[in-house]
């Protein structure tokens, strides 16, 4: 488990004893008015998490199963596959910012995977590819 699921998984486990409490030790009117609250503001909370994302995190979410090519950023020139060949003059390079792996990107791939994050040019991707 992560470390978020352990803080919402202790935080609801807090709540749902404070509700209890409230029920218990209070009167079962004022549980349910608590829990309308509580509920209404949990069901926000979660609203944002899923329309705007983890927060603090601005990195990219990559996927990719067994075999597959990832690639993130300008492709220009290349070839992608088996047997696949560049050829022809150069590409010129790129003048710009440059894109790259970032520490708060997430990426997960399957075995004999091939990710490429950043900028490719004039390259040939893949089984006995080549560039010439």
């Amino acid at each position: 488990m992560t470390t978020t699921g352990r803080v919402v998984a202790w935080a609801a486990g807090v709540v749902a004893l404070g509700l209890i409490g409230v029920a218990v030790f209070v009167d079962l009117d004022s549980g349910d008015r608590v829990a309308s609250v509580v509920g209404a503001v949990v069901g926000l909370a979660v609203a944002a998490y899923t329309f705007v994302g983890p927060f603090g995190t601005s990195g990219r979410r990559i996927r990719a199963g067994r075999g597959a090519t990832v690639i993130d950023g300008d492709v220009s020139g290349s070839a992608v596959g088996r047997g696949a060949k560049v050829v022809g003059p150069p590409t010129a390079p790129r003048t710009g910012p440059r894109r790259s792996r970032r520490s708060d990107d997430d990426v997960r791939v399957g075995p004999e995977s091939k990710v490429v994050l950043g900028d490719v040019t004039d390259s040939a991707l893949g089984d006995e590819s080549e560039r010439r």
